[in-house]
């Protein structure tokens, strides 16, 4: 960043210095050419025609520097067919004289004529009344006090803008440095937090264009040791619900039952459950860190109807609702639970399941609803835990609903269990994040 801002900065500097320096260069220059055409306008009004045709000065000019040699100060008057009228400081030297100009104006440009000495000259051509011919008038000035100011104006230019681009970029330098020092107090925070002796990067000590960052980077650390204490959670869970059926094989496998072979069926099935509990609740939590996470709600729908459908081809299935509703889920997460809801609506219903989904708020309902006997109000929230079952006089584990409700919650949804209103038996009301 300071390299950059450096390379910016003399990039500009120069620039500016180069234009500076061409419109003081030309404004001391027509400056120079404004007293050279001064002293033109004097020769030419004081210039007179004489006897035999000649070209004469009624009065001197003024400066003295016309009439020592060699001063740097010239003066000459041209015309065809008559001798150039110099003045007395050209000495032995005369001005080059170029061929006519055609209009009326005066001309200025630089010579090196005279070997040991760069001039400026300016010429006019004027015709003079009483006289055919065509005189030029011609000023000329050394160009060292020209060059002297000059190269004094571009060194007092260079050490300016030299100074002033120093300055600029050690004042880039500072602010680069000011400016992400925060991040090296966060490379600090960090360290320490590695290092076990903090938790969190402290947000009110830092300046308010780091805040931001800093306070998302305490959320997703935040976020992280929630996920790490579900994952412990779940580990200790899936332990103990795995030590009583591994306790109960193992004591039949040391005492020899002569139903062992029964005992480990139905142990292993209740791990199996188990494992499958947590292995759904471990993928939603794992996917709710997506947050682009999106599920269309009818496609969903439409894939478990055909799925339940085979299993149950006695149940007459319903759906009603807008088409284009998406939730903040994944698509296999979303299938799990209505996969849930539907089949226990078939499995134990009358033979009618209805769906309904609509959109309530920030969220999208999706209401499960069947032609059952339902279930009693007071049995509604424990139906809920793991393994309670009301029937068991069908196949089941008992983990379908816990799962939904698992699920749901890790989401930010809810699920709930009303009476139908319609069909006179159970509705599952699924409550989940819209998406956009």
């Amino acid at each position: 960043m300071i390299t950059i801002a450096a390379l910016w900065i003399l990039l500009l500097l120069a620039g500016g210095g180069l234009a500076l320096d061409r419109v003081l260069t030309s404004a001391i220059t027509r400056n120079f050419d404004a007293q050279l055409e001064y002293v033109l306008r004097s020769m030419v009004a004081s210039a007179e025609i004489g006897p035999d045709g000649e070209m004469r000065f009624s009065r001197a000019l003024a400066d003295q520097r016309f009439l020592e040699p060699n001063s740097g100060l010239y003066w000459q008057v041209t015309g065809k067919g008559f001798e150039a009228f110099p003045s007395r400081s050209l000495w032995d030297r005369r001005l080059a004289a170029g061929p006519a100009h055609t209009d009326s104006d005066a001309h200025a440009y630089d010579s090196r004529e005279f070997p040991d000495e760069a001039l400026r000259i300016l010429e006019r051509d004027i015709r003079l009344p009483d006289s055919p011919v065509l005189w030029r008038f011609q000023v000329a000035e050394s160009r060292v006090g020209l060059d002297e100011q000059i190269a004094v104006l571009r060194r007092t230019l260079v050490r300016s803008f030299a100074l002033l681009g120093l300055g600029l970029i050690v004042l880039a330098g500072l602010q680069t440095l000011y400016g992400l020092w925060p991040l090296n107090r966060i490379r600090q925070s960090i360290g320490e937090m590695r290092a076990g002796r903090a938790n969190r990067v402290e947000a009110s000590t830092m300046p308010n264009e780091v805040q931001p960052m800093v306070e998302e980077l305490n959320a997703l650390l935040e976020h992280n040791e929630k996920q790490a204490e579900e994952a412990r959670r779940h580990a200790g869970n899936l332990a103990h619900a795995l030590k009583t059926p591994l306790t109960v094989i193992m004591n039949a496998a040391t005492a020899q039952a002569p139903d062992l072979a029964d005992t480990v069926i139905r142990e292993a099935a209740t791990m199996r459950r188990q494992v499958d509990h947590h292995l759904a609740r471990a993928r939603a939590v794992g996917r709710r860190g997506h947050a682009h996470s999106r599920a269309d709600v009818w496609p969903s729908l439409e894939s478990v109807e055909r799925a339940v459908g085979r299993l149950y081809d006695h149940v007459r299935f319903d759906m009603d609702g807008p088409r284009d509703l998406a939730v903040h889920v994944e698509r296999q997460d979303l299938d799990e639970m209505l996969g849930n809801l539907i089949e226990n609506a078939a499995k134990y219903g009358g033979g009618s399941v209805f769906v309904t989904i609509a959109r309530a708020g920030d969220f999208v309902e999706m209401l499960v609803e069947d032609d059952g006997p339902g279930i009693p109000e007071e049995e509604r929230q424990r139906i809920f835990d793991r393994g309670v079952r009301l029937d068991t006089g069908k196949p089941g584990t008992g983990l379908g609903l816990a799962i939904v409700r698992d699920v749901a919650e890790i989401y930010g949804g809810s699920v709930s269990l009303e009476e139908s209103e319609d069909l006179g038996g159970l509705l599952a009301r699924l409550r989940l994040p819209a998406a956009a």
